[in-house]
């Protein structure tokens, strides 16, 4: 997830260095605004690929985590693309019941 961060706020992405300084302005002042650290950032994430993951096999390889913030709230985007729907519920969650 840190290494993701990092790559995305210095990655050159072919927009103009002004695009990109806006972009990780709102990003910097995303995760400012949230309060979360990065660890709990992290677990977060961890904690909501397990869930999903017990429904639907995701493609962990093509998983996006972002902060959006307006003046008025601060969103967690996440995008988890989908490979297929599972018939029944991941083995852990079998295991567990």
């Amino acid at each position: 997830m840190i290494l993701e961060l990092i790559e995305r706020l210095f990655s050159r992405s072919g927009k103009n260095s002004g695009e990109d300084a806006r972009r990780r302005l709102k990003l910097v002042i995303a995760n400012d605004r949230s309060g979360l650290s990065p660890e709990m950032m992290e677990e977060m994430r961890r904690e909501i690929v397990e869930v999903v993951s017990r429904y639907v096999e995701i493609d962990p390889g093509e998983m996006e985590f972002s902060l959006e913030s307006d003046q008025r709230m601060t969103a967690l985007i996440a995008n988890l693309p989908v490979r297929r729907v599972r018939r029944t519920k991941a083995k852990s969650e079998a295991q567990e019941s």
